[in-house]
């Protein structure tokens, strides 16, 4: 076949097709998913929850979840810490403390198409502080005596008596807006208003979520299409997903000690934040030889915070006098209260009937910090002549029911989670059994005004009340300890409130 010379038109009309060709091609090749900028993430927890709705149970697990990403707020807490708007677009605070009115954002819906409204704010709020509830904060509701509806986007709330933490309360994931009709399956199945759906949940294995195309807040709508929280519990298993790329981050690795093992790794970064997880080795106030104060103060005295942290943490950890951390308002540093000292530890003993020391037993969770804190505490108590027997405990179910419930412990070690919890030695009935009428009022205090710097003295007053009793013996705040690939963005750093906060999380292009 003879091929003829193609006319100067058409040589001209294929030169063009072959560089749009190429041109596409390139354009094919600049979009490669290699290249291309991730829209999904896998998200690697040591605790897997044991629901999925945090306004019917405590572990904080539950939250770290479903807070900010399938549940919202009238308002939320920011990563400083700070309230902020959220389902309430706006609020007043009456003169006298008593009544809050909230304007609420419009047009809002459910996932599953519900309306929120104040029709269903006031059905969540009711449900947190009824009769029946199981809110595990249902006193953060108790002075709310009446709820007011006048249209679709107020909500007024009568409180009882003035309550001057309640805006930062509403922020809590125990405080999330529910829907009337779907709260029933919340537990298996959550419906809520936030950037992502629920899509499905394999016990045992993994959480997955989705983008909710239909956010109200076109602002501040997900970047990303799918989420998978993947559930981890040892923390060698963690360290290789994340080296093999199995997961691409775990915002609270579990391992200190192999924090290390990540230096010089071109794909991911370490950052240490700042938490509120207070490790503290709660006492059981009302039983021998712990009603005793001396006692108490003995044992605070014969432990050496820092040696605890480095065993128990590989040195990364904050010393604590009392049940608050450097990061909330009116923090007293108190380590100096009843500092390491061994001889007056055991003169303080003998003063109170135990010459010759005692021995007890501490109920220890099985995670990490626990065992590891115990181990140190128990060399540094037998130098006192203090015989501690350790008695692992299954976390959460046996702890639980053994000291939140049955209060059937001499000891316990345990992290508190909730930030400016230390309203829980005024709590009657609470694990540690502590009674203090003087701390009580002070706490009283706190609620009856809302000026922060009152509210900071206020604290100081509690903090140094609690150094001096010693109902727990007070050790250290545990950081943050994250590792994630370095091209992901808006993890993060720091934890004001127990959680993983997805809406602004973005892989770089």
């Amino acid at each position: 076949m003879i091929k003829l010379p193609l006319a100067p038109s058409m040589r001209l009309v294929r030169l063009l097709s072959l560089g749009a060709a190429v041109s596409a091609g390139l354009v094919m090749l600049s979009l490669t998913p290699a290249q291309a900028a991730k829209t999904t993430l896998n998200l690697g927890m040591t605790i897997e929850p044991t629901g999925l709705d945090p306004t019917v149970a405590a572990p904080v697990a539950i939250g770290q979840v479903t807070w900010q990403n399938i549940f919202e707020g009238l308002v939320t807490i920011d990563e400083a810490g700070k309230v902020q708007p959220q389902l309430a677009k706006s609020w007043e605070v009456s003169a006298d403390g008593l009544t809050y009115t909230f304007k609420l954002q419009p047009g809002v819906k459910f996932h599953d198409g519900q309306a929120f409204d104040s029709a269903s704010a006031k059905f969540a709020l009711d449900r947190a502080r009824g009769k029946d509830s199981v809110n595990p904060q249902k006193r953060f509701f108790a002075s709310i005596a009446s709820i007011d509806t006048p249209d679709a986007e107020t909500l007024v709330l009568h409180l009882s008596a003035p309550t001057g933490s309640l805006l930062y309360w509403l922020g809590w994931p125990a405080s999330v807006m529910v829907a009337p009709n779907s709260t029933a399956d919340d537990k298996t199945k959550p419906v809520g208003t936030g950037p992502f759906k629920f899509v499905s949940w394999a016990k045992g294995d993994k959480v997955e979520l989705e983008k909710n195309a239909d956010y109200w807040n076109k602002a501040a709508a997900a970047k990303l299409d799918k989420v998978t929280f993947r559930f981890i519990a040892d923390p060698q298993a963690q360290a290789a997903a994340l080296k093999s790329g199995d997961v691409d981050a775990i915002p609270e690795f579990a391992a200190p000690e192999l924090m290390t093992s990540f230096d010089g790794d071109a794909r991911l970064i370490t950052k240490i934040g700042n938490t509120e997880l207070k490790v503290v080795a709660g006492m059981n106030n009302a039983v021998k030889p712990f009603n005793d104060k001396r006692v108490r103060q003995a044992l605070m005295m014969a432990i050496d915070r820092k040696t605890v942290i480095d065993g128990a943490w590989s040195g990364l950890g904050t010393p604590i006098g009392s049940h608050y951390t450097p990061n909330d308002p009116g923090y007293v540093d108190l380590t100096g209260k009843l500092p390491y000292d061994p001889e007056k530890a055991k003169a303080l003993l003998s003063e109170a009937g135990y010459p010759d020391g005692f021995t007890f037993t501490i109920k220890s969770p099985q995670m990490a910090y626990a065992p590891r804190s115990a181990q140190v505490m128990q060399a540094m108590l037998a130098e006192i002549g203090v015989t501690m027997n350790i008695e692992p405990t299954e976390f959460p179910a046996k702890w639980v029911q053994d000291v939140m419930k049955d209060r059937a412990f001499e000891m316990t070690i345990v992290a508190h989670a909730e930030p400016m919890d230390i309203d829980i030695y005024a709590r009657d009935p609470y694990y540690f059994k502590y009674k203090n009428p003087a701390f009580n009022d002070l706490l009283k205090k706190v609620q009856e005004t809302a000026d922060p710097a009152a509210q900071a003295k206020i604290y100081g007053e509690a903090q140094t009340i609690l150094a001096e009793d010693v109902p727990a013996l007070f050790l250290f705040v545990m950081p943050k300890l994250g590792v994630w690939d370095k091209k992901l963005k808006g993890l993060w750093e720091n934890e004001p409130i127990p959680s993983n906060v997805l809406s602004n999380v973005s892989w770089e292009d």
